[in-house]
């Protein structure tokens, strides 16, 4: 199976985010699905405006040309009030503007979040796939990661503690291997 090099954005920039803590357990996991996780930061980005569709500024240039170099985008995403964070939309807004110059076009994506509540990121994920669908980027339907992070399950860097939430994880990466592959070959 091949190894396939796959980027990912987590959409919270702080510095106490358990989706961070999620991103940083599946890359520790991702050698043993056959992928290379390599984030591609969004904190950094300026606002995204059509003022500067003329000259993209170059933090913009670079985080498009992550996306475009990447076989998929894993975005591992916290949900706040009932949808995506400000950061991750600009950074989704960044990659696809301007008009005719979308870095998601074809590039197969997976979505995945964690919470302390009990329905985990269903409904930012829920808005997050239509603006992928939008993006025209194949999107890993099933299964779905909604992950309620409780005390202890995932430390600060990476190791997930609990066996069976391990293997759904590893599971998931394995899955998601597999649909990047199948897409892969329709990257532009």
């Amino acid at each position: 199976m091949t190894t396939l090099n796959i980027g990912f954005l987590v959409g919270s920039v702080s510095s106490t985010s358990i989706n961070r803590r999620l991103a940083n357990a599946l890359v520790k996991l991702a050698p043993e699905a056959n992928l290379n996780l390599t984030e591609i930061p969004i904190g950094h980005l300026p606002y995204y405006s059509a003022d500067h569709d003329a000259a993209i500024p170059a933090e913009a240039t670079e985080f498009k040309q992550a996306v475009e170099n990447a076989d998929g985008v894993i975005i591992v995403t916290p949900e706040y009030n009932r949808s995506v964070p400000g950061v991750l939309k600009n950074a989704l807004d960044t990659a696809s503007r301007p008009w005719g110059q979308n870095s998601f076009d074809g590039i197969p994506s997976a979505v995945l979040g964690a919470s302390i509540g009990q329905i985990g990121t269903a409904l930012a994920q829920a808005h997050l796939r239509g603006i992928l669908a939008f993006l025209n980027s194949p999107d890993l339907q099933q299964p779905e990661v909604y992950l309620q992070l409780t005390d202890g399950l995932i430390t600060d860097d990476g190791e997930i503690t609990n066996e069976s939430t391990k293997e759904f994880l590893l599971g998931w990466l394995r899955t998601a291997h597999d649909h990047f592959a199948l897409h892969a070959k329709t990257k532009n």
